[in-house]
């Protein structure tokens, strides 16, 4: 595992939102870029249909991953993957880590923190800190409320609020001292859609959330999809932050 930066960082060095020109590139670049997983004991939290999973298990020297996912439907799919060996997928909680402290050398939210009900955020970073072994790290990406995909999914499911919270409780850890920050960096993650019903599909039938949209909301919805369209199909940028966090020594 690399070392901790020996530069401290104030609650007042995180930033909401970047430049205006960021890099674009996949997550697990950054991942690769930020950190050192080879031989690492790593505890996924919020880890979906274990698309990231997967990515760090084949792409990585981790030693072992705990991908854990509170939703039933998802976690009962990811209970029938076969092929990753080094991973053990567990259902619970951001905010009630079934697990015994400073057993991870890495805990990793991809896009979940903000997930977390707003009460209980400030407790799972404190349980973030419980289990992460003096010198881990914690990699918390989170999207950036902006750009042209933001723009069509706030129309029925606005989540501005719950991404200012999941700021606002990562400065909180740090000003409490739970967590130091290491670095902030902002990206670009390029998707690209081919027609709007994968975009259904994949954003409004996805199972952890039940959007329920009236037939008139639905209508401008897709109204607002099919204007982004171009000859590669539906591209899109998405912004986002990665705070990168550790645990004193």
């Amino acid at each position: 595992m690399s070392e901790a930066a020996a530069a401290t960082f104030t609650p007042a060095d995180l930033a909401l939102t970047g430049p205006a020109e960021q890099e674009v590139t996949g997550e697990i670049a950054v991942v690769q870029r930020m950190l050192d997983l080879n031989g690492a004991r790593i505890l996924e939290l919020g880890c979906g249909a274990a698309e990231k999973t997967r990515l760090i298990a084949e792409k990585t020297g981790a030693a072992e991953i705990v991908a854990v996912e509170i939703d039933p439907i998802a976690h009962q799919k990811n209970l029938q993957i076969t092929d990753l060996p080094r991973v053990r997928f567990k259902s619970y909680g951001a905010e009630d880590i079934a697990e015994d402290a400073a057993q991870f050398d890495v805990v990793m939210m991809f896009k979940s923190l903000h997930h977390v009900p707003g009460n209980r955020m400030d407790t799972a970073l404190e349980e973030i800190a419980r289990v992460l072994k003096p010198g881990g790290h914690a990699y918390i990406s989170e999207p950036v409320f902006a750009g042209e995909f933001n723009d069509i999914m706030r129309l029925f499911h606005d989540e501005e609020a719950v991404r200012r919270d999941a700021f606002n409780a990562l400065k909180r850890c740090v000003e409490r001292g739970h967590l130091q920050l290491k670095e902030e960096y902002f990206f670009n993650n390029r998707i690209r859609l081919q027609s709007w019903e994968q975009y259904q599909h994949g954003i409004l039938n996805v199972s952890h959330t039940d959007h329920q949209l009236t037939d008139e909301l639905l209508a401008a919805v897709r109204t607002k999809f099919l204007a982004a369209e171009s000859e590669q199909g539906f591209v899109f940028d998405i912004p986002n932050r990665v705070d990168l966090l550790y645990k004193p020594a």
